[in-house]
């Protein structure tokens, strides 16, 4: 018996490795190449390519197509019917289909996106951060930015537990988790100065 649970209406192909607890939905197609972790979520209808690689504990909802190239580590949430793209400039006539061809968008651990967001290609996206519903990010995104738009641009700072941050003299501490944060001297970056009272571990 599986240590995993695939609904009777998804497709994993042999070869793919998937983590204890990981749950996939209807209709989904895991390629025979996919690296999927621990006690991850895969939605409805989600598409995951060969060669990609899916940390530990992500959240991928409905309709998401996962394609080569892109990585995500743990603790990633991929929103309702965001799209990941792999190729900068594709053509129907000049195909650009091999690995070699493929850019590579990295997700980094906690990172959420959205809604209907789109990740172009060649992208990174920071520790913590969060990319806003129907966002297009054309460009790499600080650890714990928030980022809405088209394209997206930053409007501010967001807690591991995702509420936005207010800072005051450089630091800031999240209502809703009371962690605390400080903001650098050149306003580009922030880092944690005190745990969550509610994190676990």
């Amino acid at each position: 018996m599986s240590d995993y649970f695939v609904h009777e209406t998804a497709y994993v192909d042999e070869g793919a490795t998937i983590g204890v607890g990981t749950k996939i939905w209807h209709f989904c197609h895991i390629s025979s190449s996919a690296t999927i972790g621990k006690r991850c979520s895969l939605g409805q209808n989600v598409y995951v390519a060969n060669n990609v690689k899916i940390g530990n504990n992500v959240k991928i909802q409905n309709n998401v197509s996962v394609y080569e190239g892109v990585i995500l580590e743990d603790d990633v949430f991929c929103g309702p019917s965001m799209v990941f793209t792999n190729v900068r400039t594709p053509r129907s006539a000049y195909p650009r289909n091999t690995s070699s061809d493929y850019k590579l968008t990295l997700v980094k651990r906690g990172a959420s996106i959205g809604a209907n967001a789109t990740i172009v290609c060649g992208t990174t996206l920071g520790e913590w951060s969060f990319v806003a519903a129907g966002a297009v990010v054309t460009k790499d995104v600080r650890p714990y930015a928030l980022v809405a738009g088209v394209p997206a641009r930053q409007i501010g700072w967001v807690c591991e537990c995702g509420e936005t941050l207010q800072f005051q003299q450089r630091q800031a501490e999240c209502q809703s988790c009371h962690g605390t944060y400080q903001l650098a001297e050149d306003g580009n970056s922030i880092r944690r100065i005190q745990r969550s009272v509610t994190e676990k571990g």
